[in-house]
């Protein structure tokens, strides 16, 4: 899929944002690559914008850490 410029920007700023709000003891490898692919999830299914995508990746949030621990 093509998205564009501004999309993927925001995109990058939703997953930033949502790593920001990662307690540090719970930060474990590979989470940030899971968040962006929720994220890009969400894009797929037809998600623009900022706040979607912060609401849709922390709401998965403490579900992917519990999969990659």
């Amino acid at each position: 899929m093509k998205y564009s410029s501004e999309l993927i920007q925001t995109m990058r700023d939703a997953l930033d944002t949502v790593m920001a709000n990662v307690p540090a003891d719970q930060s474990v490898f590979g989470l940030k690559a899971a968040v962006a692919e929720s994220i890009l999830h969400a894009a797929a299914h037809g998600q623009t914008s900022f706040d979607g995508f912060v609401t849709s990746a922390s709401s998965q949030l403490q579900s992917i850490i519990s999969m990659l621990t």
